[in-house]
């Protein structure tokens, strides 16, 4: 063991030689290491964790890739999707899909005594991922497609409940509108209610059979309107689309779900932007503790860096020494740090304490990414950074004289 580091460790773990102005600061060192290390964790585990939860609600509901008809207009209803080019069992082969679904949308108005509401009626076909969908689901299920004749059953919002007084089992009418403007009237029985808290979602989407949205928007038989696309890892939606792109054939094109909702997209950047510039306001709090502690140190054990420069320790040796005890300061701060953040974050992530309006923030309770790798990666960089910062203000130590500093009191 080196002298510099023996010598930090006696004077860290020595209690004899602490008087009431270096608890003081040892005391603050190591609180504000605490503060920050909670600060930073909260801040990046919710940043992420939103980011991911909001980016997965996305996916999740109409996948992560779509696949549509370069004939398709501006408005939800379907346009067939051209088989030309388009090879859907290559695409489920792909390494990073999870799966694929077919789909038909159609849009139409859901009215009964109570109010009326516009809706985008998606129809599903038996390839529907069931499992996938239910997380969103509070009540009921949702239909079950055979594609054989006409499934009554529709799972819609909650939204959509609410301002109709629906319920599981209720019944309602939905009027579609076909291209000669004849309208076509369809009775439905809910079956489920789910709850994205996505406005754009929540506010429109009803599932049901797609043989329905076939015969309105006069399709045939085997016909889609479009494909949904699950991948293993929604990051990896920019690097798989190109892939994907290859398969679908030059009649149609894919969509990713971070251009279906660009002003989500446009949102959840700005978590980046905020993170980066609260975790560099807790490094820079951080640091100025930490360099006030060691100057303060400095000014308080002159005599000592007399007494050792009298024995021959050189001034390099010394501002190892103090530049040591420092950082082993800031050790109890992390673990601290380290243990009430993660306990207050595995408190939200369990129990969800902390509720928020989905209508302004795309989810109902702040979402909470347990990454084993955040303490780490910020303890060691809130350690390294801070040994950094700690070479310049220890060259003081260079200036004090032996003679002087021995007589200094």
């Amino acid at each position: 063991m080196s002298f510099p580091i023996y010598f930090s460790k006696k004077i860290a773990l020595s209690k004899g030689n602490k008087n009431n102005l270096s608890r003081v600061i040892v005391f603050i060192g190591r609180l504000s290491v605490a503060l920050g290390i909670i600060v930073s964790l909260i801040t990046i585990s919710t940043g992420i964790g939103s980011k991911k939860a909001i980016k997965e609600r996305m996916a999740d509901f109409s996948g992560h890739i779509t696949v549509k008809s370069q004939q398709s207009n501006s408005s939800y209803n379907s346009s067939v999707l051209q088989k030309e080019g388009l090879d859907i069992e290559k695409i489920k082969k792909l390494d990073d899909v999870a799966g694929v679904q077919s789909d038909v949308t159609v849009t139409g108005i859901l009215r009964n005594e109570h109010n009326f509401a516009g809706i985008i009626f998606k129809g599903i076909g038996k390839d529907f991922d069931h499992a996938r969908f239910k997380k969103f689901l509070i009540a009921g299920t949702t239909p079950v497609i055979t594609e054989k004749g006409y499934n009554s059953g529709i799972t819609l919002s909650q939204k959509i409940a609410s301002d109709l007084h629906l319920k599981v089992k209720d019944s309602i009418v939905a009027v579609f509108s076909t291209e000669n403007q004849k309208p076509i009237y369809r009775n439905f029985e809910v079956v489920g209610i789910y709850k994205t808290d996505i406005k754009m979602i929540d506010d429109q989407f009803v599932i049901g059979g797609i043989n329905h949205a076939r015969r309105i928007l006069d399709m045939e038989k085997n016909d889609i309107g479009g494909l949904d696309i699950f991948l293993k890892n929604v990051n990896h939606i920019d690097k798989d689309a190109p892939e994907i792109e290859k398969l679908v054939g030059y009649k149609n094109y894919i969509e990713k779900a971070t251009e279906k909702y660009p002003q989500i997209n446009d949102w959840i950047g700005i978590f980046d932007t905020n993170i980066t510039l609260i975790i560099t306001i807790m490094l820079i709090v951080v640091v100025i503790n930490i360099v006030m502690v060691l100057l303060i140190l400095i000014i308080e054990r002159t005599n000592s860096i007399g007494l050792l420069k009298t024995l021959g320790a050189t001034n390099r040796q010394i501002r190892a020494i103090f530049i040591n005890y420092t950082l082993m300061i800031m050790i109890p701060g992390l673990l601290i740090g380290n243990v009430i953040g993660l306990g207050l974050l595995s408190l939200q992530k369990f129990f969800g304490i902390i509720q928020l309006n989905p209508e302004n923030y795309y989810v109902s309770t702040v979402p909470v990414d347990l990454n084993p790798l955040y303490p780490i990666l910020i303890s060691v960089g809130i350690l390294l950074i801070s040994a950094a910062a700690l070479i310049l203000p220890s060259y003081l130590i260079s200036k004090i004289s032996p003679v002087k500093a021995i007589q200094y009191k």
